[in-house]
């Protein structure tokens, strides 16, 4: 069969390509664009949509509204096409539910009809060579039934977001009952958990404390012991001046200094992002502490400076050896929760097959990997720059603003196949 050619596949369809095919759209770009998302459908975090749980972001920094107010895909449309623009105005809040961010992103995945393939796992992105030039990538891609599906592309925007970080002593059992990743809580754990089991949540950020709050209500009436290394649950530093750092005009600070001060630079403020809770459900956490103390109760626990040492999979749960300033203990769960957040390395971006072909380096300001001379098509990546482009660049943050200096970046890429080619 003849490959299709499309100008540019994206790899990835959570919010940071979603971003960039309404950017592509409403440039009403020449570049033919088409991407692939491994999901059945539209879904983001699908395993973390808790009850209750609101965003930790602006519904201003939506998909377009920063480049574009008057945009059909902004928060606000959707919510006018909803019928709630009144009703969420009377909320008096700038933070929705994830819920219903969940719903608007997938309202503005359906806008642009056919854009995305769903059910098209990418398992090899591969070089094309002609007369010893690599002009054009093969992509592979797999459905759900084993189905392989081969396109060609002249460029390729990466954004596969963060595979879960399943740390020793947990990493060699992936896949024993009762242990699970945060990232999989509302499928793995919730329709699981029985009256009287015990559940460990292993963690000291928004993930852990949001999911050791909703289980301290479940009306299973559980045992939850927060485990967590540090003394004490942090707060995450959102002051105004320091929520700056999130402005696109600091991803070109930031991309201007050297190594060193962008290390220095991002570890100074890590407590942005990085093992912080939300001021607000820090104190609901301290607050359902306070009251099981009043009532005399020990059905919830938080077990600080401790670190996991050991975990042993049996017929009676999970036993998990605890190392603490007083010494070793076995306890035993039902479930043990992993919210260990996400590995964004390089080696996850499935480009083992272009290998040889990569630079050393980082991106550059435009998102664009470097590559050898002889390699003509470009390669994006959105969510993989943190070092050089700020904490912003894992989060929704500068998705618009971001999105526009890519598309640029491709349209720019275009051009330039398109005048080697005549």
């Amino acid at each position: 069969m003849t490959e299709t050619i499309h100008d540019l596949i994206g790899v990835g369809f959570g919010p940071s390509n979603l971003a960039l095919a309404i950017a592509l759209h409403e440039r009403q770009s020449p570049v033919d664009a088409l991407f692939l998302e491994a999901r059945p459908g539209f879904a983001w975090h699908p395993g973390m949509m808790i009850p209750g749980a609101d965003m930790q972001v602006s519904f201003l920094k939506d998909l377009v509204t920063l480049h574009n107010p008057a945009s059909g895909f902004s928060f606000l449309s959707y919510l006018h096409e909803r019928g709630r623009l009144e009703r969420f105005v009377n909320r008096k809040s700038f933070f929705p539910s994830r819920v219903e961010f969940n719903d608007y992103l997938g309202w503005a995945a359906a806008k642009l009809g056919t854009i995305c393939a769903y059910d098209q796992r990418v398992t090899a992105i591969e070089p094309v060579d002609r007369q010893g030039q690599i002009t054009l990538l093969r992509i592979r891609a797999e459905d759900e039934c084993g189905r392989v599906t081969t396109r060609l592309a002249r460029q390729i925007v990466l954004a596969p977001g963060g595979a879960p970080h399943w740390p020793a002593p947990f990493a060699d059992h992936q896949g024993v009952p009762g242990l699970s990743h945060s990232s999989d809580f509302t499928h793995a754990v919730l329709p699981h958990v029985r009256p009287g089991q015990s559940v460990a949540v292993i963690g000291g950020g928004q993930s852990a404390s949001e999911i050791f709050a909703a289980l301290a209500a479940h009306p299973a009436g559980l045992s939850v012991d927060l485990i967590l290394r540090g003394h004490a649950l942090k707060p995450a530093d959102d002051s105004p001046f320091v929520n700056e750092i999130f402005d696109i005009a600091h991803t070109d600070l930031l991309f201007g200094m050297s190594p060193r001060q962008q290390q220095a630079f991002r570890q100074d403020f890590a407590a942005t992002n990085y093992a912080v809770t939300d001021i607000d459900l820090l104190q609901q956490i301290h607050c359902l502490l306070y009251e099981q103390s009043v009532i005399g109760e020990e059905r919830l626990a938080l077990r600080r400076d401790t670190a996991v040492a050991g975990l042993r999979p049996g017929p009676a749960g999970l036993a998990l050896t605890l190392k603490t300033p007083q010494g070793r203990q076995d306890r035993h769960y039902d479930h043990v929760i992993l919210c260990t957040g996400y590995r964004r390395e390089a080696e996850t971006l499935g480009l083992t097959g272009l290998a040889s072909w990569i630079q050393c380096g980082q991106p550059d300001r435009q998102y664009r990997l470097p590559m050898r001379p002889g390699f003509l098509p470009a390669i994006h990546v959105q969510g993989y720059s943190e070092q050089t482009h700020g904490l912003s660049d894992t989060l929704l943050s500068v998705l618009a603003v971001r999105a526009q200096e890519i598309a640029a970046s491709v349209e720019a890429a275009h051009r330039g196949q398109l005048l080697a080619a005549e």
